[in-house]
């Protein structure tokens, strides 16, 4: 009898360690499917779509910037890049670390892009610590900070 009841509770144990981690997987997933949204969004001028991302309180710290930018700064600065003809010709994220406290995630990646300007193919790489928060069952991005790898 006690055997039964240890594995009984070993299997309950079991099934509910594994449901919670398939819901923070698929919440997770959620996440990073947001995340590469703005990075796409800003480098695509797609500012109907980054005002659903990016909320008015927004703080960014960009790399080489000196000064931090606010939600219209980053929203003038996509449609910038876009309408000089700017394209992002791919985007990829090696390695991110989620951390979760409740409805806010700090993700923790290395990212690396190429892009073309003016006829001119540029790959950057570097690091990126962002802030997602959940509100009413969306992802948003009020907050990050870039670095470049030289």
């Amino acid at each position: 009898m006690r055997r039964l009841t240890w594995i009984t509770a070993t299997l309950v144990s079991l099934f509910l360690t594994g449901t919670a981690l398939a819901s923070g997987t698929k919440e997770d997933a959620d996440l990073l499917v947001v995340r590469e949204a703005v990075w796409r969004s800003w480098f695509a001028g797609d500012i109907t779509t980054l005002k659903k991302l990016v909320p008015e309180n927004t703080l960014a710290i960009n790399s080489g910037g000196e000064k931090w930018q606010n939600q219209g700064e980053i929203f003038e600065e996509a449609a910038q890049f876009h309408t000089s003809g700017g394209k992002l010709i791919r985007l990829e994220f090696p390695r991110t670390e989620i951390q979760r406290f409740g409805n806010v995630a700090v993700l923790y990646s290395k990212y690396q892009y190429e892009i073309e300007s003016n006829g001119k193919r540029s790959t950057n790489s570097g690091r990126a610590t962002e802030v997602f928060v959940l509100t009413n069952g969306q992802w948003t991005n009020p907050g990050w900070h870039t670095d470049r790898e030289e």
